[in-house]
């Protein structure tokens, strides 16, 4: 684990697409959590106005901003985006966090704590929030995305012979060094295998993963971006670092 952070500054990076029914909400919840965070929303051309919403939320907000984006390719991307930002203006501590307020930005508080540390308590290099660790539960997803979440977890855990019980979660904080040293040049997954790809990195590097349990909640407003072809792209990125795990 790493030294304590004092008095961290945090950066809360939200990725969005088509999110106008949502994002005021889920700004207003995370400002709520967290009101020492600054948030940057990463919007890729939203068709239906999201940019624009934030833009005029970000007028009477100082600590909200908006990276617009002119297309969409894929949620890692936007993250690797923001956390460009976040480490060009010396943040301590980079979070991300869903738009469609499936996380619940009151976690955002012990997942940073956990982060940053504190007096006789180092601090881990990369928080989870987890659905899959005692305490963490998942709320309205039929039994199929339950399954699938679950076995592309245990999947990972076999061919990555990682112990990471949430692999694929979302809802994180990374401190601002352990991005500096997991390489972000080189990656090159894009949608749902970015959250395995980093989190994985961080442990083969010898760091310290923490997970904390969180209550998932499935979207009620907007739709899903998960896909078939997301969920293949893992399959065979996932399979392909097993077989031949990507050199440190």
């Amino acid at each position: 684990m790493s030294a304590p952070i004092v008095d961290p500054r945090m950066l809360v990076v939200v990725p969005t697409y088509n999110e106008a029914q949502n994002i005021e909400g889920i700004l207003g919840r995370i400002r709520l959590a967290v009101p020492w965070a600054d948030v940057l929303v990463v919007d890729d051309g939203s068709p239906d106005g999201t940019g624009a919403i934030v833009d005029r939320i970000a007028v009477g907000d100082p600590q909200i901003r908006a990276l617009h984006r002119t297309v969409k390719d894929g949620l890692g991307r936007a993250y690797l985006a923001g956390f460009a930002i976040a480490l060009d203006a010396g943040y301590d501590l980079v979070a991300e966090i869903d738009a469609d307020g499936s996380h619940d930005p009151a976690a955002l508080a012990a997942l940073a704590a956990m982060a940053a540390g504190s007096p006789g308590s180092d601090g881990a290099d990369l928080a989870i929030g987890s659905r899959w660790v005692p305490g963490g539960s998942v709320v309205n997803w039929p039994w199929r995305r339950r399954a699938i979440s679950r076995i592309a977890n245990r999947y990972a855990a076999i061919m990555l012979r990682t112990r990471i019980r949430d692999i694929t979660a979302g809802f994180r904080v990374f401190r601002a060094q352990t991005l500096r040293d997991i390489h972000l040049d080189d990656v090159a997954s894009a949608g749902y295998c970015f959250q395995i790809d980093l989190a994985w990195r961080v442990e083969r590097a010898g760091m310290t993963v923490a997970e904390y349990p969180i209550r998932f909640t499935e979207r009620t407003e907007g739709r899903s971006k998960m896909t078939i072809g997301i969920v293949l792209e893992a399959l065979w990125l996932v399979t392909a670092w097993g077989i031949r795990p990507p050199k440190r």
